[in-house]
């Protein structure tokens, strides 16, 4: 199985990249864009013997323990058989 995991920022807390990246797609002309949050993405091969939920418990485990720093992020999980 595959699981993705994606990792932000928590709204509350400051995205300087974020910020950095919104300013360049500025100055090349993009004026719709009213905000841009950075953050990472991962894909983990899990060999959970064709179970989800214990797929996705090892990739949130991973995710809360290695992955993501939960005092500044979020984290979410989605499991691909």
């Amino acid at each position: 199985m595959k699981a993705k995991v994606y990792v932000t920022l928590k709204p509350s807390v400051l995205d300087p990249q974020g910020k950095a990246i919104k300013h360049a797609v500025e100055l090349l002309g993009f004026s719709g864009v009213s905000d841009i949050r950075q953050g990472k993405y991962f894909e983990i091969a899990i060999d959970a013997s064709g179970n989800a939920e214990d797929a996705r418990a090892d990739a949130e485990k991973l995710a809360r323990d290695v992955l993501s720093n939960p005092i500044i992020e979020d984290f979410r999980v989605e499991i691909e058989q």
